[in-house]
């Protein structure tokens, strides 16, 4: 998908995106998405993420970038937000996501 301020290539085997975009505070990578084909496996890759004691946060219903979704997010060490997304449907807008988690010291820290 690609509009003119966001680029995502997509990869068939992982289901992993890279998100390119000059909307959020810097051009550039903006945040990493896994992207799986059910809700089942996306419960499945929340319960990953707390088994590597990764927090995430969750977003029912998310209205981005051409999609209505369910995500979880998480932040890695190195501070790269990642996202495990089940799409729902398409939008015809690309719609508005909650801000991206950041880095603390309570989250996802070395």
């Amino acid at each position: 998908m690609q509009d003119n301020i966001h680029f995502i290539p997509r990869y068939s085997a992982p289901n992993i995106n890279f998100a390119i975009s000059a909307r959020g505070a810097k051009p550039g990578l903006d945040h990493v998405g896994n992207q799986v084909d059910s809700e089942e496996a996306l419960n499945a890759m929340n319960q990953r993420l707390a088994e590597a004691d990764l927090p995430a946060a969750e977003q029912k219903s998310a209205q981005c970038c051409y999609a209505a979704s369910n995500k979880y997010w998480t932040v890695d060490p190195q501070s790269i937000a990642w996202e495990a997304f089940h799409s729902l449907s398409a939008i015809p807008v690309f719609g508005q996501d909650t801000a991206i988690p950041a880095k603390t010291e309570s989250c996802c820290a070395a």
